[in-house]
């Protein structure tokens, strides 16, 4: 086939858009910086609706990642990245034809603070979603999804912390912080979460180009489906890297506290650097979220390939 893969500066979009070149797609990518992929590349932003329209035109489906997915800066360039660029991306596929359209977007969508334990794709909800880039996402896969036809086939994908080797968000976040002994355990470190690396999810985005038409109109979560304590999974990372693990437990309401403080600081300085912790930081290391596996794996022909185990095992390699 002939598929566009928008974002493919990221971790993920290059390891989608390398999968695909290999299995024998022809494939274009487009972002705003080169990716220096061995396929077509178009750099534009994905708001540019005239650009993405002359990218899109002629392709048989399009993966779409771009997106802004910092945790500071205004809502205007979270509205500007995610959503109006998914709407450029959808009015683009509709006006030329295209039959495909896979839809990258993050469970955060249907968070809304509570623990997660087994749970499905619960509908994206913008109203309880937590921080600009959850809500933002949320508005931006019900647009996506809007434009599921007869004629333009739409699902999304809601990849789970995905991490692997040059993760520059997750592991390299974590990695940085534990060096300079800011890592800590928030609460008692047991809630479990799921995770998935990085070739498992470009394996499952693969899957859905290819599922996309008989399976349309819905979101799927994927992970590796091996829930691990937030602390193991804390302690791996940090050890495939070579670094301390965390060493010291700090409880929820102080960490909670501690994030509203640091938002407060950092909007009121239009700070524009990652921040210590946030208050979505505190609930993601101290709350349950981990998903049941069983409809997407249904629905796409899918399973991970790699373990999380093998993954650290990779992390560490590649961290020499």
């Amino acid at each position: 086939m002939k598929v566009l893969v928008t974002g493919a500066s990221g971790m993920l979009g290059r390891a989608t858009a390398t999968a695909l070149v290999e299995r024998g797609d022809e494939v274009t990518v487009l972002q705003r910086r080169p990716a220096g992929l061995p396929c077509a590349e178009v750099l534009a932003d994905v708001a540019d609706a005239d650009a993405v329209a002359r990218a899109v035109s002629g392709h048989d489906a399009v993966v779409h990642l771009a997106a802004k997915v910092d945790v500071v800066g205004p809502w205007a360039e979270y509205q500007r990245a995610n959503v109006e660029g998914t709407r450029s991306v959808v009015d683009a596929c509709q006006a030329a034809g295209v039959g495909r359209l896979v839809h990258v977007s993050s469970p955060s969508v249907a968070h809304a603070g509570a623990a997660l334990a087994g749970e499905g794709a619960g509908p994206a909800d913008p109203v309880r979603a937590r921080g600009s880039y959850a809500r933002s996402k949320a508005l931006a896969e019900q647009a996506a999804l809007a434009a599921d036809s007869a004629s333009l086939a739409v699902l999304a994908v809601r990849p789970h912390l995905v991490w692997g080797p040059g993760d520059p968000q997750m592991v390299e976040r974590i990695v940085a912080r534990a060096r300079a002994g800011r890592l800590p355990v928030i609460g008692t470190g047991a809630a479990l979460i799921d995770t998935t690396y990085v070739d498992n999810a470009a394996a499952a985005l693969v899957a859905a180009v290819d599922a996309c038409g008989p399976v349309h109109g819905e979101a799927l979560v994927v992970s590796n489906g091996e829930p691990r304590p937030v602390a193991e999974v804390l302690h791996r990372l940090c050890r495939a890297a070579g670094v301390p693990g965390p060493s010291r437990h700090v409880p929820f309401p102080l960490a909670w506290a501690a994030g509203v403080a640091v938002e407060g600081v950092w909007r009121l300085t239009g700070r524009r650097d990652t921040p210590p912790l946030t208050r979505f930081l505190a609930e993601q290391l101290a709350t349950a979220h981990w998903f049941d596996q069983r409809r997407t794996r249904e629905a796409l022909g899918w399973r991970p390939a790699v373990s999380l185990d093998e993954g650290f095992g990779r992390l560490a390699a590649a961290a020499g």
